[in-house]
């Protein structure tokens, strides 16, 4: 039964106060549910050409979490308008966790559709992890939200470094355990996911959405029905109200290119860090067990770099604004593809190139994220932040299913280059909106 906003106020408790509450909360369940999402980018694709023995289906797991991640992105915001964020995020997380399950179950029992249904599992539990970063704006004002939303991101950090660095330590549990190396570090991720669970349904109470839209009723602006005639929740009622709302569709278009070619790159990395490995007088020709190691270093690194500056990003973008940070994060994403590109027979380089990569994409999410949220009237606001979750995770899925392609015809290299004319269709994007600002 869904708690009235009016009845979840409490006239002791300021909004400030409650939104400190949020964002711990949030942010404590994001660096546990990390831990999840880190081991599956860092082991999905190594999985996955182990049980097939081909490189083309390299990016079978990642394409599994972003259709997951699509697919459930704005029905989990449907939930969440209707239930509340601790119930939609509570329930992607169990989703999640019985992913993991399966992702453990998948080289024990040698089964390529065990490993893609638990890794669209796991893609649930990526979907909740973005909307957590909407849930810190429910309640925040102008004057933080960008640095709010960036705290939650950056909670992440420990838990998604640590994922893929729990290889080594997992795989001797597994061990321990009698299961094969690569279901060791799931052990882990389900231990996370049921802690994020648990944490969500002590401190989102009472919850956020609920509490914001009491404030409202309070001040005089009671929350709109939908429009007649239009499915609640539906992706063409999202997109007319994204259209409807003023720069929403720039705030949506810089999360979607960000994060397409955040994939598409980062996807097939492993792959290409194991073929150097695999080649003969190349100085990175490592035995099996040194290269895992290497590519959950890598891997480690490069979700450093999407979530550790976070909180100074959602700064920069509230004091600079958040157009003028979308538009350094294109120029950051270019620096991250022309290092991988030029450099893409340097382990070193590509690991700088991945962690720029990281950067580029925190600076691009975190801002159109802001921007979207301060866009679009907090009635719709859900709903199009369900959409941009649900574009964003298609555009991941069409990268890790393009990139194997890619990168058997184009090289590592050439997938990268290929990347710059998605980033300078956005680059235009943003220079015609401050353009258009500067004009009003």
């Amino acid at each position: 039964m869904t708690t009235s906003p009016k009845s979840v106020l409490n006239p002791v408790s300021t909004r400030a106060r409650a939104q400190r509450r949020v964002v711990l909360t949030l942010s404590a369940s994001q660096l546990l549910s990390g831990v999840g999402n880190g081991a599956g980018l860092a082991i999905g694709s190594l999985m996955a050409v182990e049980l097939t023995g081909s490189n083309a289906f390299a990016g079978a797991s990642t394409t599994a979490i972003s259709v997951a991640g699509a697919v459930s992105a704005l029905p989990l915001a449907a939930l969440a308008v209707k239930r509340g964020r601790r119930v939609a995020l509570s329930l992607g997380y169990f989703l999640a966790a019985i992913g993991a399950v399966l992702m453990i179950l998948a080289p024990v029992t040698r089964s390529f559709p065990v490993l893609l249904l638990g890794a669209a599992l796991l893609g649930v539990g990526s979907a909740a992890n973005l909307q957590a970063r909407f849930a810190a704006t429910d309640l925040a004002d102008d004057a933080t939200r960008g640095r709010d939303l960036g705290l939650v991101v950056w909670s992440i950090t420990v838990g998604a470094v640590a994922g893929p660095n729990l290889i080594g330590p997992g795989s001797a549990l597994g061990a321990s355990l009698g299961l094969p190396p690569m279901s060791g570090p799931f052990l882990f991720s389900l231990a996370g996911m049921v802690l994020a669970i648990v944490i969500l349904n002590i401190g989102l109470r009472p919850d956020p959405i609920f509490l914001a839209r009491g404030y409202d009723e309070a001040a005089g602006h009671p929350t709109a029905k939908p429009a007649p005639g239009r499915k609640r929740g539906s992706l063409a009622t999202g997109l007319a109200a994204a259209r409807q709302s003023p720069g929403a569709m720039l705030g949506i278009s810089t999360i979607v290119v960000a994060h397409l070619v955040m994939v598409g790159v980062m996807s097939m990395t492993p792959v290409h860090l194991k073929d150097m490995a695999a080649t003969p007088g190349h100085a990175m020709h490592h035995g099996t067990t040194d290269i895992l190691v290497v590519i959950g270093f890598t891997i480690s690194l490069h979700i450093a770099g999407m979530y550790a500056l976070s909180p100074l990003v959602g700064s920069l973008a509230d004091r600079m604004g958040r157009i003028r940070m979308m538009l350094a994060s294109q120029g950051m994403l270019v620096a991250a593809v022309l290092v991988c590109g030029l450099g893409a027979d340097s382990q070193a380089a590509v690991t700088t190139g991945l962690v720029l990569l990281g950067l580029g994409w925190s600076m691009a999410t975190v801002s159109g994220s802001a921007f979207l949220a301060e866009r679009v009237a907090r009635e719709r606001r859900v709903l199009v932040q369900g959409v941009s979750d649900t574009l964003m995770g298609a555009a991941g899925a069409v990268g890790a299913a393009g990139s194997g392609l890619l990168l058997a015809w184009l090289g590592f290299a050439g997938l990268g280059y290929l990347c710059l004319v998605f980033i300078l269709a956005v680059t235009v994007f943003c220079l015609r909106e401050l353009a258009r600002q500067g004009k009003a």
